[in-house]
């Protein structure tokens, strides 16, 4: 039996007078992989940044009800915000390394954590670079400059500065939207390998990669949380009308 990384209830968002996302309750299963798809602007990337309160950082947000994590919601005022992030790591759309060596993108969460041992940080870049499937890539540049890899391998080295910090959820805001095929292709594999050890939940416009990568499927529309079930039970057989037509391309 799966145990629930993330419980969410009673979730309601509003941008101003938006009211962004409405009564979401939905459980995330540790240790796989659950898609969020909807048409754009349904709430789907908001409700992700729920997940480790980086809306907090938005002005005019106001939100209500619960999110637990581990049995703690995250919205208490006692949760300290930077500890949560590092236990919920995010890879945003396009790859955004940090303008240092490629060793340095990958130490700079563990350094802000108080880490300075050099033979612990080497140990940490190798491990999460392996994590990342990009070692064997740059395992002889790491001194090179990170904005001088190829935009596949930028987002793998996004992936694994945010595995530096020993994250157990990552949070993916379609990472493959800005790539081409076969650096999408690999980092479709690399989900594959990481949901053994973190829960992963990804923003994904792209459908086949939903039905390709997720165990399980959540449908966003218009702030609602429309559907939610295993990946094949809701791409084969979805019980609301408007997944199906989303689903079926007749709108989005």
């Amino acid at each position: 039996m799966k145990h629930h990384a993330i419980s969410v209830q009673d979730l309601n968002l509003y941008y101003g007078d938006k009211h962004a996302l409405k009564d979401i309750k939905i459980d995330i299963e540790e240790k796989s992989v659950t898609a969020l798809i909807g048409p754009s602007g349904c709430g789907k990337s908001t409700f992700l940044r729920t997940l480790n309160r980086m809306n907090d950082l938005i002005s005019g947000v106001k939100i209500s009800g619960v999110i637990n994590v581990h049995d703690q919601n995250i919205y208490d005022n006692e949760v300290e915000v930077e500890m949560l992030r590092k236990q919920i790591g995010m890879v945003f759309q396009a790859p955004n390394p940090f303008p240092k060596s490629i060793y340095d993108n990958v130490a700079y969460g563990p350094r802000i954590h108080g880490m300075r041992n050099k033979n612990e940080l080497d140990q940490i870049v190798e491990k999460s670079l392996r994590g990342a499937a990009l070692w064997d890539e740059v395992k002889d540049r790491l001194k090179d400059r990170a904005t001088g890899l190829s935009g596949g391998q930028q987002q793998r080295l996004c992936i694994a500065r945010a595995l530096a910090v020993e994250p157990e959820i990552l949070l993916m805001d379609e990472p493959t939207s800005a790539l081409d095929p076969i650096s999408t292709a690999k980092i479709e594999e690399l989900v594959q390998e990481l949901k053994q050890n973190y829960t992963i939940v990804i923003v994904t416009h792209n459908m086949q990669q939903a039905a390709r990568i997720s165990d399980k499927t959540a449908f966003f529309l218009n702030g609602d949380l429309i559907e939610y079930n295993d990946t094949d039970t809701l791409f084969s057989n979805p019980e609301d009308q408007k997944t199906e037509d989303y689903i079926t391309g007749r709108f989005g």
